[in-house]
């Protein structure tokens, strides 16, 4: 019977091996101060930016987008070498334009951001397997969200079903699509 026991603990072992293998979450590397094509970082993520969807454990996580159907980014190099300038402009669902900046603080060594402001709010960048996109991990002191950001506002679908899949595998249940049907609202005072 000892015999038996040890035969099926070592199976159990093997198959949990083989499950865990096989149903691995994808990586999704974060990206380092090289950057993209030798550039260093910030410098190819510098630009405009479509915000494209978002997932967190909660949906309450994710409640600020709610109203939004699409965000421009432009980001910029800030009046200082270790800082980010960004600004947005959001389309509302009813039509509304509304502006809004930030300024992200660079940590020294990676690409970490911090937000002006808001010490408890960290960014971290990821790649994307998506031409033209970049993930980035927002973590506050209520909340943990991951967000896909596109160079073009209507990127693949595979983009997104990729993005909805890792964040799921991580965890991330609750997931929002921007709607992206109006136009973008003008980004004059970029």
């Amino acid at each position: 019977m000892k015999m038996f026991h040890q035969i099926w603990a070592a199976l159990l072992y093997l198959y949990g091996i083989l499950l865990n293998s096989v149903y691995q979450c994808p990586e999704h590397s974060q990206l380092t101060t090289q950057g993209v094509d030798g550039k260093e970082f910030p410098e190819p993520h510098l630009g405009q930016w479509y915000f494209i969807a978002g997932a967190a454990c909660t949906k309450e996580e994710l409640a600020t987008f709610d109203s939004v159907d699409n965000i421009v980014f432009n980001m910029a190099v800030g009046s200082a070498p270790t800082q980010l300038q960004l600004h947005a402009t959001i389309r509302t669902k009813n039509g509304s334009c509304v502006p809004r900046e930030w300024i992200y603080h660079l940590t020294e060594g990676s690409t970490d951001l911090r937000t002006e402001g808001r010490p408890d709010m960290k960014t971290e960048l990821f790649s994307s397997s998506c031409p033209g996109g970049i993930m980035l991990k927002e973590t506050g002191q209520s909340y943990q969200r991951f967000l896909l950001y596109n160079r073009s506002p209507h990127p693949l679908e595979k983009c997104v079903e990729e993005f909805q899949f890792l964040t799921s595998c991580l965890d991330f249940k609750a997931f929002l699509l921007t709607p992206r049907k109006q136009g973008v609202c003008n980004q004059a005072s970029n």
